[in-house]
């Protein structure tokens, strides 16, 4: 008799972790998850930019360029604004309540009054707030402008690519004694409107932008 067959076959003896491992994978059970002890705290871990202060962040988007501040309008501007809105709400109020009492009655007239009552009110209030979104900077190589209350928006225009810069004011513009400069570009049909100004700072910032325009177009 072959002495290699009465020999027993060596056994291959797996480490404890693997072979329970193995057999918890061959048998279909849920393998456990590495534990979390080893994975670094929360506190640790890195955060999106402006993840930890949303608020922060959103006045750095809308912040005035590095080294300026933003010059804010003139108060005038509020009651400009305010004026306006008395010259078109109160027509429409009237108007529209006598329209209403004539096909629904007196109760639907009341109702339209409460509700234009309120739209003015709001509107009213809301004219403080927008003038206070207002502002402007002069930068080295642009200019920006900042406005919106419940659409924000900064707006930039290099000096080169601005080709007018005017001052217009109508009438209730001109009896509160306010202006508005207009700046007109090359790239867009739009203007960019600062209202608002005193008339002497409205012709000195038309003066210096002017100037600025004429000095980046050269090249100088």
């Amino acid at each position: 008799m072959d002495s290699a067959a009465s020999d027993p076959q060596p056994r291959i003896v797996e480490p404890d972790g693997e072979g329970e491992a193995g057999t918890a994978a061959e048998s279909g059970a849920a393998v456990p998850a590495p534990s979390g002890d080893n994975l670094p705290p929360e506190d640790a871990r890195p955060e999106a930019p402006g993840a930890a202060d949303p608020a922060a962040a959103m006045e750095e988007a809308f912040a005035a360029p590095e080294g300026e501040e933003w010059n804010r309008l003139s108060g005038t501007l509020v009651w400009y604004h305010r004026a306006l809105l008395l010259a078109v709400s109160v027509p429409a109020a009237l108007l529209g309540a006598a329209a209403v009492w004539a096909w629904a009655g007196w109760f639907a007239a009341a109702c339209w009054c409460v509700l234009a009552a309120a739209a003015g009110g709001t509107g009213w209030f809301a004219a403080a707030a927008n003038q206070r979104s207002w502002g402007y900077a002069e930068g080295r190589t642009g200019f920006y402008l900042t406005y919106g209350l419940v659409l924000r928006q900064l707006v930039a225009v290099p000096y080169g690519r601005m080709q007018v810069v005017d001052i217009t004011s109508n009438l209730l513009e001109q009896a509160m004694g306010i202006a508005t400069v207009r700046i007109r570009t090359a790239a867009t049909t739009a203007d960019t409107r600062v209202p608002g100004l005193p008339p002497g700072e409205a012709v000195a910032l038309r003066n210096r932008l002017a100037e600025r325009s004429e000095t980046f177009s050269t090249g100088l």
